[in-house]
């Protein structure tokens, strides 16, 4: 299969590369390569005759036609997105433009292209999400997200995103073109750029700078590995049901405050320091607006209609994510450099 990944030098986005094309499928990795895009998260695929590399903006509607035209692949898996909460506060046009504009683009892409084709069934356009968009739980009930939980985004980001996933589904209803959509809980592991709370809370610690947390620590998430994420996304574009959409969790839920404090543990064993340790670099920040107090997803439709659970615990996975910060230092040491790296933002009303 080949297979035409949106944002594939990102995060998520370049986990589902590397993982594709160890599978022995064809990939085409298109990305714009904005601040967060790093094209040495996907240097140990980039030689390989079954990738293929685009520097193309989602939003470019004559660039994408081009490379549609060019590479002739057989499904889409669009992630290409702006997906940082506290940047979407203090900017939220650049997301209205990519996760909107840029969704509705490539909608329009892929249909053109789905129908020059004549409209093959073995098409697919996978749009990944986020759980942001059913907004906050209560954290002192057991409720879960569903597929069918009501949309309720709280962020410009998560409402962006639910935008998004509304055109997806139109664009299936309307012009039948054969999509499927997944909604994913917090990811972390390697290759995350250092901005989120994981990878933050990790090289802070190891500069002996502050552990900066919102709030009390309190609100709490459901982790899921990146890699694990991967593997799921690329079981539903397989299996999938077309127009049907899959919640994706790590069966994880944990505090901010007891995520950061496994991270420290882990450090403390790991690359012990000699001022005492790591857990004394904790420091609570003001908390964001809007700043959602629980996500829980249930994970019942993709378990039990396609086999899939997570193959770590947080746990397990943190440990995995620090022995790869430890051991990789010249991939994210020169990204320390780029705008808003190690700092929370979006903490101004």
């Amino acid at each position: 299969m080949k297979i035409l990944v949106t944002g594939g030098a990102g995060f998520i986005g370049s986990a589902v590369v590397r993982l594709a094309v160890k599978r022995g499928h064809s990939v085409v990795n298109v990305d714009a390569l904005t601040y967060a895009a790093c094209l040495d998260n996907v240097a140990n695929v980039a030689d390989s005759p079954n990738y293929a590399f685009e520097e193309v903006d989602i939003r470019d509607r004559v660039g994408m036609n081009a490379v549609f035209a060019k590479h002739a692949p057989d499904s889409v898996m669009h992630l290409a997105a702006e997906s940082h909460v506290d940047r979407s506060i203090d900017g939220p046009a650049n997301f209205v433009e990519t996760n909107l504009n840029g969704t509705f683009n490539m909608l329009e892409v892929a249909r053109l292209y789905w129908q020059v084709q004549g409209k093959p069934k073995t098409f697919r356009f996978h749009h990944i999400s986020t759980d942001e968009v059913f907004g906050s739980l209560p954290n002192n009930i057991n409720a879960q997200f569903t597929e069918d939980t009501p949309y309720n985004p709280s962020s410009p980001y998560s409402a962006t995103k639910a935008g998004s996933d509304h055109l997806v589904r139109a664009w299936h209803e309307t012009y039948r073109l054969p999509v499927i959509l997944t909604n994913c809980s917090n990811n972390y592991g390697p290759y995350h750029f250092p901005e989120k709370l994981v990878p933050v809370v990790i090289l802070n610690a190891l500069a002996g700078k502050p552990l900066p947390i919102y709030g009390d620590g309190g609100n709490i998430r459901d982790w899921l590995y990146v890699e694990d994420h991967a593997d799921a996304l690329l079981l539903v574009l397989k299996n999938g049901l077309v127009g049907r959409s899959y919640n994706i969790g790590g069966e994880n839920e944990r505090t901010n405050l007891e995520l950061v404090k496994t991270l420290c543990s882990i450090l403390d064993r790991l690359r012990p320091r000699d001022m005492g340790p790591y857990a004394d670099l904790i420091t609570f920040v003001t908390d964001r607006p809007g700043h959602d107090a629980r996500y829980a997803i249930d994970p019942s439709r993709i378990r039990n209609e396609l086999g899939w659970r997570p193959s770590v615990t947080v746990e397990e996975g943190l440990e995995k994510t620090v022995l790869w910060y430890l051991e990789n230092e010249a991939w994210w040491s020169p990204l320390l450099d780029r705008s808003g790296v190690g700092e929370r933002l979006g903490t101004q009303p």
